[in-house]
């Protein structure tokens, strides 16, 4: 098991993601990756072929969207697919702004 922080403004919240989404989860991070794959809107722009920061941006969107709705598993996925796609990360600072270009990621 492994905890993500979220910062969101001035606010601190974890997501745990229990080891079998890490173990068993590259399937379904791949099949977001075949996604992304395709081009992606990414606030105002369209971004071609996101690269891994990016997708992790995209990712971090997605687990925003997963918590708002209440959908704790579906957070743990994006959450875990962040682990996996940017190893060593232990937080993500949210860009409320509008922009999911402006999310950034903090390692170890």
């Amino acid at each position: 098991m492994q905890q993500l922080e979220l910062i969101i403004d001035e606010e601190r919240r974890s997501v745990t993601v229990p080891a079998f989404v890490l173990e068993e989860g590259e399937s379904f991070f791949l099949r977001m990756d075949a996604d992304m794959d395709r081009g992606w809107q990414m606030s105002r722009q369209w971004v071609e072929h996101p690269g891994e920061l990016e997708r992790c941006q995209i990712a971090a969107d997605r687990l925003m969207a997963a918590l708002a709705a209440g959908n704790e598993q579906m957070a743990a996925m994006m959450a875990g697919y962040i682990i996996a796609r940017l190893p060593g990360v232990t937080a993500v600072r949210i860009d409320t702004s509008g922009d999911m270009t402006g999310t950034r990621f903090v390692r170890g």
